[in-house]
């Protein structure tokens, strides 16, 4: 091997794809795969169980950590939220447990850090609120700090009662956005890492029936994105960072126009560079790509592109933005795409994993 050869290999680095699914506790459910940086071709390592549907994942990247959603019970014997902490081992990406509390009296169906890991932020669908809870300095999960019980109703019927969805944290770490599908409201609260708590700021409604669903925020410029699971639309807004609020400025289709079946939105992301939006349709079977104005934000239709399988739940776009991860949940299993930079179009790489139930994919970069 020469010595330029030696060299990239020192420079590559190393990226683990962490992956949750539905599963009974006494399977895996939590997996680990190494991510092929050249080929977008993954391989399964690890997994832990105990945990009852662990489907959405948080990772620490600094402190080397990762959050898992679950059940538990309560203290009335029903059935509520619950996270698990763990410690991730960076050479081998095995899981180590460190500890396991209940976070919401419901349960949850998402997880998410704030910027600088000091706490984690959980949802519940069934139970319409949103909780806080701190994270110890030995990477714990203390017991929960603030719960928010949203209120009110929308227009179809499943929206006949508060349906928090998912929470976001803004690039300030100031403000975070909570979808509410049952709502058809974006609550924005005002995050105090002091006191651990989430001060109510904000709400913007959009078009009854949209069902928001998850939020992203541009990774550079202050707008904001929400994919609406009911509607099949994306809303985009402008974000003023300092105030803290958000302001409609188009609302675009996710489907085809001749699509005539049934669709549920569910994921969203934005490339690393900031140009493209990617959404998930559930039905349609397809990721719809957008270009984004970096001007104006505003979004431009570039494809939609067949996932390969069944009820696409979640995706993740890799470090470096060359590839692009889908989890089919109805089909088991996860389908490699490559990403072309310049158009943001996707090219199935030929590489499929086959797994139970995938729904979440979160990658770390390692070395």
């Amino acid at each position: 091997m020469g010595v330029t050869s030696v060299v990239k290999q020192q420079q590559t680095k190393q990226t683990l794809v962490f992956i949750g699914s539905y599963a009974d506790a006494k399977n895996p459910g939590v997996y680990t795969a190494q991510f092929d940086a050249e080929t977008g071709s993954l391989t399964l390592t690890h997994n832990v169980s105990g945990l009852q549907n662990p489907t959405f994942l948080a990772i620490d990247d600094v402190n080397s950590r990762l959050y898992a959603l679950g059940e538990g019970i309560g203290a009335e014997g029903q059935k509520c939220g619950a996270a698990s902490a763990y410690t991730i081992n960076l050479e081998s990406g095995e899981l180590s447990l460190l500890n396991h509390v209940n976070t919401l009296p419901a349960t949850t169906c998402h997880i998410q850090l704030d910027n600088t890991n000091q706490v984690v932020m959980v949802t519940s669908y069934h139970g319409g609120m949103v909780g806080l809870s701190p994270i110890q300095s030995d990477g714990q999960l203390g017991t929960s700090a603030d719960i928010r019980q949203h209120h009110g109703a929308s227009l179809l019927p499943v929206q006949d009662r508060p349906r928090a969805h998912s929470v976001f944290v803004d690039r300030a770490n100031r403000f975070i956005g909570a979808c509410d599908l049952g709502l058809d409201k974006i609550i924005l609260y005002r995050l105090d890492l002091t006191a651990k708590r989430l001060i109510p700021h904000h709400e913007v409604s959009i078009k009854p029936g949209s069902g928001p669903r998850h939020f992203a925020f541009h990774p550079s410029f202050e707008f904001g994105y929400v994919i609406n699971e009911l509607g099949s639309t994306v809303t985009a807004f402008g974000y003023d960072e300092e105030l803290g609020q958000l302001t409609e400025f188009q609302n675009i289709s996710t489907l085809p126009v001749s699509f005539e079946g049934e669709n549920a939105c569910a994921d969203i992301h934005i490339s690393p560079d900031g140009r493209f939006l990617y959404g998930s349709n559930r039905g349609h079977d397809s990721l719809v790509v957008y270009a984004i104005d970096e001007l104006t934000g505003h979004l431009s239709l570039v494809e939609h592109a067949p996932t390969l399988g069944k009820h696409p739940r979640n995706f993740g776009i890799s470090p470096d933005g060359r590839f692009v991860l889908v989890a089919n949940k109805d089909s088991d299993n996860i389908v490699s795409f490559a990403r072309d930079e310049a158009t943001g179009k996707l090219v199935p790489t030929g590489s499929v994993l086959e797994m139970s139930q995938p729904v979440c994919i979160k990658f770390l970069q390692v070395q």
